[in-house]
């Protein structure tokens, strides 16, 4: 990038509208600059494969656990990795300049957004897919859904973790920071997912908070497809609330997106 930094107290150029061209260009470069990155795309594709794989094993002798919690752990796994991956990926923009840089032309901050969504959601689909292919037609999982909805779902959770990720970013001044905001944003989700205890069996103050946050919905969206050979009206709510949040999450993070890191 070549763009000179404007000079002190000069005026911004109104950012034009948004514009597809831009977002495609935004996504383009990203994307180029994760190629020569192979432990990132590592941490991305690889990791939750390698995680889902040791959990079925680890369960070896008892394959009805995995089938209880893994497709759960489908939906858990990529949700955190391209949290992490996005967050700190989106940070070192920041910090080396060059979102600034970006922000300094007519480029909208609907513009980068989208292209960094964009960029990072093809990842996820493509990790979702990896990941959902392993599970079910290489390591056993028994689902009594189609394993396209398994997949569907798995992709709206990498997807809502890449918008948190985008989100977090602009409110960490490091990388050490913006992974201090994995325990205080996923991990209460984690907990409270329904994953280790059933949610009607929570305490109702607990309950309630479980409600309002979007891992549970992507929980609850597995366990339809794992326990129901149809589309249900219950996969149908939990998958638009779980890609409502990640569309909200994604416009907070573009009314929240700064020049630079103080």
């Amino acid at each position: 990038m070549t763009t000179a930094p404007l000079p002190a107290g000069a005026p911004h150029p109104a950012p034009a509208p948004w514009s597809p061209s831009r977002t495609l260009a935004t996504a383009a470069r990203v994307l180029r600059q994760l190629r020569h990155d192979p432990r990132t795309i590592a941490l991305m594709l690889v990791v939750p494969c390698v995680m889902i794989a040791l959990l079925r094993y680890v369960f070896d002798a008892r394959p009805q656990t995995f089938d209880g919690i893994g497709a759960s752990l489908l939906g858990i796994f990529p949700m955190i990795t391209m949290f992490l991956v996005t967050s700190i990926a989106t940070l070192r923009e920041r910090t080396s300049g060059t979102l600034e840089r970006l922000l300094a032309m007519p480029l909208g901050k609907a513009d980068l957004i989208s292209g960094y969504a964009l960029a990072f959601g093809l990842l996820a689909v493509l990790q979702s897919a990896l990941a959902t292919g392993l599970s079910v037609w290489v390591l056993g999982l028994d689902v009594i859904g189609s394993p396209w909805l398994l997949l569907l779902v798995a992709v709206l959770d990498a997807l809502l973790g890449t918008a948190l990720g985008l989100f977090v970013s602009a409110f960490a001044a490091s990388e050490f920071q913006a992974v201090q905001f994995m325990p205080a944003v996923l991990m209460p989700q984690l907990l409270l997912c329904g994953l280790f205890t059933p949610r009607d069996t929570m305490q109702p103050a607990l309950r309630a908070l479980s409600d309002v946050l979007p891992m549970s919905y992507a929980v609850d969206g597995m366990n339809e497809v794992l326990r129901h050979p149809d589309l249900t009206d219950a996969f149908v709510r939990d998958a638009a609330v779980v890609t409502g949040c990640a569309l909200l999450v994604l416009a907070l993070g573009a009314a929240t997106l700064r020049r630079r890191t103080a």
